[in-house]
C-alpha cells in the first residue's frame, strides 16, 4: 500500500491558520512549546504583505509540520497589537514576521523578502529550535548519496522532485543537471542550467555543473587522442597545448590528480603561454569538481606554492 497516498490515512493538521488576539495564547505561544511558530503581521492595504504572505505559506507546508504560521490581520486586532508594541515588538509598520519558540520571541525579520531567505529565515529557525532540518535538507542528503554511488537515475528523480519544491535551489538543479549529463542527456542538462531562475544563475553550484558538463565533453574527444598528446610531449616538453589537452583527457578519465599535474608543469614552465591558458583551465578543473573537493584543496595548494614561492 502507497502509504503517502492512502486515502484511509488522516490528514495531518494544517499548518496555518488565521489568529486573532483571543486565540493568541493558544495558537503561538501554548503551540511554540511543541514547534516553532512564526507569526505574520499583515494588512490588507499593505502591498508587500501580498507577496510575502504566499512566500510564507508555500515554506511553512513545505516544512512537513515542523514549524507553523499564524496570520494577524493588523487591524482585525489592534488591542493585540498594541499590547505587543508595549512589549518592544516593531510593529508600526507592516509586513513583520515574528518567529516564537518556547513561549518566547526567538527572532524576527520585517519586509517582503524572497520565498528563498524566508526558506533561510525558517531553517535558521529550526536549527535554533533543536537541531531540526527542513525536509528539503533531507531530500538533498539523500539525493547526494545517490549520485555518489552511481545511481544516477534515483538522484535525478530526488534532485528533480526537490527543484519542484523549491525552484530557486541551486543545488537541486545543478544536482539534476549532473545527472542528466551522467544519463547521457548532455544538451538536457546545460538546459536544466540555462533555464534557472535569474537569482541563481550566477550561483557556484550552477558554474560548477556547466563547468563539469563542457569538461566531460571536451574530456572525451581529448581520449580519443591521449596517445597523441603523450608522443608530443615527449618529443617537446614545451608543447603546452598538449599539455593542457592531456590534463582535459586525463580529467575525464578521473585521474584529477593527473590532470592538475600536468597543467602545473605548463604553468613552471612558462605560465604566460597564450594568456596564462594552463592556470586558467585548472581553475575551471577546481570549479567543476568544486572548490572543497580535496583534488581542488591539493591542487590550490600547488597552484599557490609555484606562484609564491
Amino acid at each position: 500500500m502507497d502509504l503517502i497516498n492512502d486515502p484511509t490515512r488522516p490528514a495531518a493538521p494544517d499548518p496555518i491558520k488565521d489568529g486573532t488576539q483571543a486565540t493568541f495564547m493558544q495558537d503561538v505561544v501554548a503551540a511554540s512549546r511543541e514547534v516553532p511558530v512564526l507569526v505574520d503581521f499583515w494588512a490588507t492595504w499593505c502591498g508587500p504583505c501580498k507577496t510575502l504572505t504566499p512566500a510564507l505559506e508555500k515554506v511553512v507546508r513545505s516544512a512537513g509540520g515542523r514549524v507553523r504560521l499564524v496570520k494577524i490581520d493588523i487591524d482585525k486586532n489592534r488591542a493585540l497589537v498594541q499590547q505587543l508594541t508595549q512589549m518592544g515588538l516593531p510593529l508600526q509598520s507592516v509586513p513583520t514576521v515574528v518567529a516564537f519558540w518556547q513561549g518566547q520571541i526567538l527572532d524576527l525579520f520585517q519586509g517582503a523578502l524572497p520565498e528563498s531567505e524566508v526558506r533561510r529565515f525558517v531553517e535558521a529557525l529550526l536549527k535554533a529550535a533543536g537541531g531540526q532540518r527542513m525536509p528539503g535538507a533531507d531530500l538533498l542528503a539523500e539525493a547526494k548519496a545517490a549520485a555518489e554511488a552511481g545511481d544516477h537515475q534515483q538522484a535525478l528523480e530526488l534532485f528533480g522532485a526537490l527543484a519542484q519544491q523549491e525552484p530557486e535551489n541551486a543545488e537541486a538543479l545543478a544536482g539534476v543537471a549532473r545527472a542528466l549529463a551522467a544519463l547521457g542527456e548532455e544538451e538536457r542538462a546545460l538546459a536544466v542550467l540555462e533555464g534557472a531562475p535569474a537569482r541563481i544563475k550566477g550561483h557556484a553550484e550552477i558554474a560548477s555543473a556547466r563547468s563539469a558538463i563542457q569538461l566531460a565533453a571536451e574530456g572525451r574527444r581529448a581520449r580519443a587522442r591521449l596517445a597523441e598528446f603523450e608522443a608530443r610531449i615527449a618529443a617537446d616538453p614545451n608543447d603546452h597545448e598538449a599539455r593542457i589537452e592531456l590534463a582535459i583527457a586525463l580529467n575525464a578519465m578521473g585521474d584529477k590528480t593527473g590532470a592538475t599535474d600536468a597543467l602545473i608543469e605548463s604553468i613552471k614552465r612558462d605560465r604566460s603561454w597564450n594568456d596564462e591558458a594552463a592556470r586558467k583551465q585548472l581553475l575551471k578543473l577546481f570549479e567543476a569538481w568544486g572548490f572543497s573537493d580535496p583534488a581542488s584543496v591539493a591542487g590550490r595548494r600547488k597552484l599557490s606554492s609555484l606562484l609564491f614561492r
